[in-house]
């Protein structure tokens, strides 16, 4: 989902890319699956065609989410998710017996826990994010969810013993400034549904690190397979127990919600083979503005004038630490 979502200051290197876990991210889950290096014709690659992907591919996950909302409202958010995870299991399963080496090779891995752990944290995060649409709306999620990269950046001295330098620093204050911004403290009675917005921001930047971490010993393929089949295993575990069938209008959205998710990361994996990880993420954020319409025109939500300008130095903070992370590598 919420889909998603995704560093978003995320992973450096190529094969877990930035925003590709936060497109997912912000559509919260599953995360993108394994990239292949750009395509090179005539010595350069297709970063063009790759962005307009991307643009795609953000406002697939806007749509997305849009059907999350409507079924979580009528339906547990955790059956919503078992039954996504369901189809998306089947997915990952096919793309990664296409991949060298096939199922056998993605099944060993080196780090079982770590890896079952980033599924565990990847199915309640979207549990959490659904519950937020349905109580402060697809506008107010998404405005809060993206600090996520400034999590991250934060988060990987701790957790992955990365030095951050004062201007990262200096963004992530600014950023979460701009938190405060869309929260106003004080002035209104905290939403449970923006606790749970943060709670899931939180959530996937630590699943980001550990995607990090785990790229040091598995590759992308065995990282791709894992999330999937461990998710798909929590879900279940978690959601079997709210089982009801769904009235048979609501199969549709529920078909639609599937396969939204499955086009949308065909399409995120062509745009990764297209063209550079750096190139495509700021372009992820155009996400939020398909939000925003859905947001306004289909839910009735309101755009307010806070939200807007704490989203803007946000975003604008992130972009700042994806650069700084770039600057930093290269």
């Amino acid at each position: 989902m919420a889909g998603l979502s995704r560093d978003r200051a995320m992973p450096k290197d190529q094969n877990h890319p930035p925003y590709a876990a936060s497109a997912a991210t912000a559509s919260a889950p599953p995360p993108a699956p394994p990239p292949v290096p750009p395509r090179t014709g005539a010595g350069r690659d297709r970063t063009g065609l790759g962005i307009l992907l991307m643009c795609a591919t953000s406002l697939i996950f806007a749509v997305q989410d849009a059907f999350s909302r409507m079924l979580g409202a009528e339906y547990p958010p955790v059956l919503v998710v078992m039954i996504r995870y369901w189809v998306f299991a089947l997915f990952v399963i096919a793309m990664v017996a296409r991949q060298p080496g096939g199922l056998r090779r993605a099944i060993r891995t080196k780090r079982p826990k770590t890896q079952i752990l980033r599924g565990v944290l990847l199915v309640v995060e979207t549990g959490f994010m659904i519950e937020a649409f349905v109580r402060l709306g697809l506008v107010g999620t998404h405005a809060i969810f993206t600090v996520y990269p400034l999590l991250v950046a934060a988060l990987s001295g701790p957790i992955l013993g990365e030095k951050v330098g004062w201007r990262r620093w200096t963004a992530i204050g600014v950023g979460f400034a701009g938190i405060l911004i869309i929260l106003q403290p004080g002035s209104t009675v905290l939403n449970l549904g923006s606790v749970l917005a943060l709670v899931s921001a939180l959530m996937f930047s630590v699943y980001g690190l550990l995607t990090r971490h785990v790229a040091r010993d598995d590759p992308a393929q065995v990282s791709f397979f894992w999330t999937g089949i461990a998710g798909a295993a929590t879900a279940t575990v978690l959601g079997i127990g709210h089982w009801e069938w769904l009235a048979p209008g609501d199969w549709i959205w529920m078909g639609l919600l599937c396969a939204c998710g499955l086009v949308s990361h065909w399409l995120l994996i062509r745009a990764y083979e297209l063209a550079e990880a750096s190139a495509l993420q700021p372009f992820a954020y155009t996400q939020l503005a398909w939000v925003s319409v859905i947001g306004v025109l289909v839910f009735g939500e309101v755009l307010h004038m806070n939200v807007v300008i704490g989203t803007a130095i946000v975003v604008a903070a992130g972009l700042f630490t994806l650069w700084r992370a770039r600057v930093r590598a290269g």
